[in-house]
């Protein structure tokens, strides 16, 4: 196996997998297929859908079509070309409490089906469980997977080590520093089903950053069950490379119709907001009234389609360096996923340690989630701990950022440059910072660097934004000392409550505040506090 990752933002990246001589990219969703149905069939899944890996269950495979398999093969049985991944049997422990087959027996029956990728057969925590349980899955899971590396031998199966502990993250963590000393291809994270059904995804996100940060960054790490397309973009912010869903199906039988951010009821579509090739040829009220078996085709087709474009949609965020804005936009489709992306921004160290310092795009400032963004949190950070001011800086002057950027070269600071001249001020013992929502302060010498230049946000900023500006000054003030600090303020950026507090404890002195900062009042009297200085 290779694994080569072309593009990264977040945790996320966009990479190639490959097994033999078949090449997977990723992130990817393998659709489950039910060997036993073939709902749609798999050479329809790669050829029209674009789907070049699916799950099957090696359980249900070894229960009902134990001979025809293994005399064919997998892909044979399936008409499938593509990289196959089989579970072991463990969603059947977790719906009916055991199997009738021993760990070993389904390792050795992959093996004999040629399957690409094999899941070893763990025990689910599942979701509410008690912490003993959860400590039992954990263990038990360990000592199969143990013994699963004595056997899985030289064949060419890349095998998966399923991390569990369900919703006990102290256990995650530990399941996944276990996992992680043994030679697996790759790594899962089991038992999120439950979860995501109700919609906890703060918990997910805490499983996910558990498993991912004691597991080998090389190696691919799978989400067993992801289900709806709402949340592949968190997954694959996570590190999540591959993820499986049966949820295109399940839904179909339950009638309903898949979005981006939802799934709506068919009885209550008027129009199709999809420009798939199955919503394109009816109108809802077409596909009403067919049979079941019809309209169930139909909504799979139209399920596979939308699941398969938001793939693409987080792939192309990933390669931009906007992975974090289609967060935000995702996070608008339900408070859960809101309160989800506040609780990954908790993880703001490690997302800033995997994110690159430079992008081929500029980034959007969308509010106040923004203010937890690798690119902000790395600037701070930076400005507080490597940055030093010029030697000779006596006296700070802090200007509100300007409609342009970079700051230096806008309009606004020509006329501030002008009546510095005007006045004769000693530049040498003058240092210039601009202060901005959301980066806090910018010293003048910085703001080409990216992304203090590269960047939109919102105006005028939340009141959120304005105490962050504040603070971020209060920050640098405490760390770089000046003997005279001199505030232009613009209300419109700054909360000027916690800024009246600010000036007590520092030695801030606002020279003038107007909604109009650059007018030539406002910079005469820049002019004349620069005099006095």
């Amino acid at each position: 196996m290779t694994f080569e990752v072309k593009y990264k933002d977040l945790l996320g990246r966009v990479g190639r997998f490959s097994v033999g001589n078949k090449i997977l990219e990723t992130p990817a969703l393998l659709p489950v297929v039910n060997p036993r149905t073939l709902d749609i069939p798999p050479k329809e899944l790669l050829n029209e859908f674009g789907y070049r890996g699916l799950m099957t269950n090696s359980y249900i495979l070894h229960t009902h079509l134990a001979a025809e398999v293994e005399e064919k093969g997998v892909h044979r049985l399936l008409d499938y070309d593509g990289i196959i991944m089989t579970d072991s049997g463990a969603y059947q422990i977790l719906r009916y409490g055991k199997v009738s087959i021993s760990p070993l027996e389904i390792l050795e029956f992959q093996k004999r089906i040629k399957t690409d990728i094999g899941v070893i057969l763990d025990i689910p925590t599942g979701g509410h469980v008690t912490q003993s349980y959860a400590e039992y899955t954990v263990n038990e899971t360990m000592k199969r997977a143990e013994e699963a590396t004595r056997h899985m031998g030289d064949e060419k199966v890349l095998w998966t080590g399923p991390v569990q502990g369900g919703t006990y993250i102290d256990l995650v963590a530990i399941s996944a520093r276990r996992m992680a000393k043994l030679p697996f291809d790759l790594y899962a994270l089991g038992s999120p089903t439950e979860i995501m059904e109700q919609y906890h995804f703060d918990v997910l996100v805490e499983m996910v950053m558990a498993a991912k940060r004691n597991l080998p960054p090389q190696k691919p790490l799978h989400l067993f069950g992801a289900g709806h397309p709402l949340i592949f973009s968190f997954a694959v912010a996570m590190g999540c490379d591959l993820f499986d869903s049966a949820a295109y199906a399940l839904f179909a039988k339950e009638d309903r119709y898949i979005t981006e951010t939802g799934t709506v009821k068919l009885k209550n579509l008027e129009y199709f907001p999809c420009l798939c090739p199955a919503c394109r040829k009816q109108t809802p009220a077409e596909v009403k009234k067919q049979p079941k078996t019809e309209r169930e085709q139909f909504l799979m087709r139209h399920n596979l389609y939308i699941c398969r474009g938001e793939i693409d949609r987080v792939k192309q965020a990933v390669s931009e360096g906007r992975l974090w804005e289609l967060l935000e936009l995702r996070a608008r489709a339900h408070p859960s996923l809101l309160t989800a992306l506040q609780t990954l921004g908790r993880h703001n160290a490690e997302l800033e340690r995997h994110t690159p310092t430079y992008k081929p795009r500029g980034i959007f400032i969308l509010g106040d989630t923004a203010i937890q963004r690798p690119e902000i949190l790395s600037h701070e950070r930076h400005l507080l701990h490597n940055y030093q001011k010029p030697k000779n800086a006596e006296t700070l002057l802090l200007l509100p950022q300007t409609s342009s950027k970079p700051f230096h070269t806008s309009p606004e600071y020509k006329k501030v440059k002008k009546a510095l001249r005007d006045a004769a001020v000693n530049l040498r013992q003058l240092h210039i910072c601009f202060y901005t929502t959301p980066f806090g302060v910018v010293p003048i010498e910085l703001d080409e660097i990216y992304p203090l230049s590269q960047f939109e946000t919102v105006h005028p900023p939340t009141a959120e934004m304005r105490l962050r500006a504040v603070e971020a000054v209060g920050e640098y003030l405490t760390v770089h000392h000046y003997e005279e600090v001199l505030l232009h303020a613009d209300p419109t950026l700054l909360d000027l409550k916690a800024l009246g507090n600010l000036k007590k404890r520092t030695p801030l002195k606002e020279i003038t505040r107007s909604r109009d900062p650059w007018s030539k009042r406002a910079i005469s009297r820049i002019q004349k506090a620069l005099k006095t200085a």
